[in-house]
């Protein structure tokens, strides 16, 4: 299932390029529902939250990491790439949306 959902990804991404974040999320919601589950979207903050650590070396300011203003110049550009990359692979695709996902 793994090695299915990794191919799936390759662009980085697993929301369909054909559909909005928005229009994958009620996808997810209704199979969700229809599996007799609730309130799933914390994965999202977790995966998010965990890849941020991968790709810096250090924990998001949402758990517990330190806050942009405590970022050295070279740390705040690393803090960057990582976002870019996390939103992307998030399907969003925009830096902004990862303060929801990773604090600030």
């Amino acid at each position: 299932m793994l090695a299915r959902a990794t191919a799936f990804c390759e662009s980085g991404s697993m929301i369909p390029k054909d559909l909005k974040y928005v229009d994958q999320l009620r996808r997810y919601e209704s199979a969700v529902e229809k599996a007799g589950m609730s309130k799933l979207h914390g994965l999202r903050h977790a995966y998010a939250q965990r890849r941020y650590q991968q790709l810096t070396g250090w924990p998001a300011p949402a758990a517990g990491g330190p806050v942009s203003a405590q970022l050295t110049q070279q740390q705040r550009a690393v803090d960057r790439s990582a976002r870019l990359q996390v939103s992307a692979e998030l399907g969003h695709n925009r830096e902004e949306i990862t303060a929801v996902y990773l604090g600030r």
